[in-house]
């Protein structure tokens, strides 16, 4: 077996954490480590503590990361060092293979990427890296930056005053901040400490996911299996997902709520979805419903919650979820710090994040829906059995294929399109939000106006991006040849130091786009404004909308 290499835990570090730092982050899963990663390249003195002082590759959570996920890597540069992390061997990785069983049919042809011909939105690819990845990456770059993260820290109170909110731990210890993001999971102490409640649909029925180990099964599966799988048949259905060389993600279920299968009934599943009889060790076993739980709000004065601690749904990419809120999160708290803002632009983060995250809940119970009526119309049919190769079953197994293919839709609305329609730091244009078209979870296209994610594309011929170029400030488009709206800006950005880029757009295919006008970007990569002159107010009017709140309000306001 050649490539790929097991990452099965992750240790935090038992260190004694600062007494005093701007922002405390409580959770040391990949979301509250990239909050770090964002707030630390900004320059804020942040912290992480957790009550574990590991995690393991085997509970092997989200794995499947969107290209919007992949731009955010890129930006806190550890794009390189998440690729490098292959925890089984890259060739394994052959998209996702919907399947009777790993050495099955296929049901439906395989979608491989193209090098040409299909649209594109991102410059960046899909990854597919387990959770515990993504942990021993992060980890490394925080402590190249000196940003302290402890383990064995459980937080027992939260003291919040007018000048900033103590943390204190199980044995007294306490650490003093400005602000406190908890991203401590669906079980989240922050949220319970803040008095922040949840509402959403609860589950009727639970599932389980397995992590199998194998020994070495290249004899039958050969030295390249495909590492991600949807399997169907009789016996198991859903993901069949490699996460090691040796460990095997696996779903099991539904079960009702009370009952509690056997090990021996689990791994009956887990053979199924192989396709043929081999020793499995049962690692792990962790129970998760298709189900919404969304808190009433993200932000409890100086308490704000991030990732699973804010919105636990139904799964399939609440991860790349949970990495948004800290994107849009990051900037704010940053601007906040440092004078740039005032407190109240962090509201701004509950009302655009939440939203989002309910249209993307609704949209993956409702497909959850979907795919089990789908799955008892397969079954109905019949999966036959993969040794049977005569008329009657390459029949069925077609017919098969066509209930799947028809019932399959696209993500592209869920992975890019996080329009933010209901923010008051944002200038909308007169009469946008009664003319957006809805929400789509199959479809996205392009879209440059305030609210929506700035469309990217590469600026040289070299392979840089737009986002290479916006980096992490405030960024403005250029995509005319009169300058007044851009010196304008540049002045007002100048007497408040507030750091601002410049980016002038010459292609013809960019001004086509977004406008032969000037945009202004902010630093997660949405469009706070649009126009080819400025409104009443000038250019310091928008900085303020954008900012949360008039720039004579700041005084003191940190």
């Amino acid at each position: 077996m050649t490539g790929g290499r097991d990452v099965h835990t992750v240790h935090f570090p038992t260190t004694t954490p600062p007494e005093q730092v701007q922002v405390l982050v409580v959770g040391a899963g990949p979301v509250g480590l990239a909050a770090a990663l964002e707030l630390s390249g900004r320059g804020v003195d942040v912290a992480v503590v957790d009550r574990a002082t590991s995690a393991t590759l085997v509970r092997a959570g989200a794995m499947g990361h969107t290209p919007r996920v992949v731009e955010h890597f890129r930006r806190w540069g550890v794009l390189q060092s998440v690729r490098d992390e292959w925890t089984f061997p890259p060739e394994w990785n052959q998209g996702i293979r919907l399947v009777t069983s790993l050495v099955g049919h296929e049901l439906v042809p395989n979608r491989r990427p193209e090098f040409t011909g299909a649209a594109r939105h991102s410059t960046e690819e899909a990854l597919r890296r387990p959770q515990s990845a993504l942990q021993q990456v992060f980890l490394r770059h925080l402590a190249h930056r000196g940003v302290p993260v402890t383990g064995g820290w459980p937080l027992a109170e939260l003291r919040q005053d007018d000048d900033g909110i103590d943390a204190v731990s199980e044995d007294g210890q306490v650490i003093r901040a400005q602000y406190v993001i908890g991203a401590d999971g669906g079980s989240s102490t922050v949220r319970a400490l803040a008095g922040i409640t949840r509402e959403g649909e609860h589950a009727q029925e639970k599932r389980l996911r397995l992590i199998v180990r194998t020994g070495d099964i290249s004899a039958t599966v050969g030295p390249a299996p495909s590492g991600t799988n949807i399997v169907f048949n009789q016996h198991a259905d859903g993901f069949l997902a490699a996460v090691s060389a040796r460990d095997w993600r696996v779903y099991a279920g539904p079960f009702p709520l009370e009952h509690e299968p056997t090990e021996a009934e689990l791994l009956a599943t887990a053979r199924a979805a192989f396709g043929f009889d081999l020793d499995l060790e049962l690692v792990s076993a962790t129970t998760f419903y298709h189900a919404t739980r969304i808190a009433t709000t993200f932000r409890a004065g100086r308490v704000l919650l991030a990732g699973d601690a804010a919105h636990v749904r139904t799964p399939g990419g609440n991860l790349g979820e949970g990495f948004g809120d800290v994107v849009n999160l990051g900037w704010k708290l940053a601007a906040v710090l440092a004078g740039h803002a005032a407190a109240d632009l962090l509201d701004s983060y509950d009302q655009e994040r939440r939203k989002h995250n309910w249209r993307v809940a609704d949209h993956a119970l409702e497909r959850s829906r979907r795919s089990q009526v789908t799955l008892a119309a397969i079954r109905q049919i019949g999966v036959p059995a993969d040794d049977d190769l005569s008329a009657e079953a390459q029949a069925r197994r077609a017919a098969i294929g066509a209930r799947i293919a028809e019932g399959r839709t696209g993500a592209d609305g869920v992975t890019f399109d996080e329009r933010y329609d209901e923010s008051t730091a944002i200038w909308y244009e007169d009469g946008q939000l009664d003319a957006e078209w809805p929400w789509q979870a199959d479809v996205y296209t392009d879209d440059p106006r305030p609210g929506h994610r700035a469309p990217n594309g590469l600026v040289d011929p070299y392979g840089g991006t737009l986002y290479d170029r916006v980096g992490a400030d405030l960024a403005l488009l250029v995509l005319t040849e009169d300058r007044d709206v851009e010196h304008a800006f540049v002045a007002e950005a100048a007497a408040r130091a507030l750091p601002l880029t410049v980016i002038h757009l010459t292609d013809p295919a960019a001004r086509e786009l977004y406008g032969t006008g000037t945009v202004l970007v902010r630093p997660d990569q949405h469009i706070a404004w649009r126009g080819t002159e400025l409104p009443l107010g000038g250019a310091g009017a928008v900085l303020d909308r954008t900012l949360g709140v008039p720039r004579r309000a700041l005084v003191g306001a940190r």
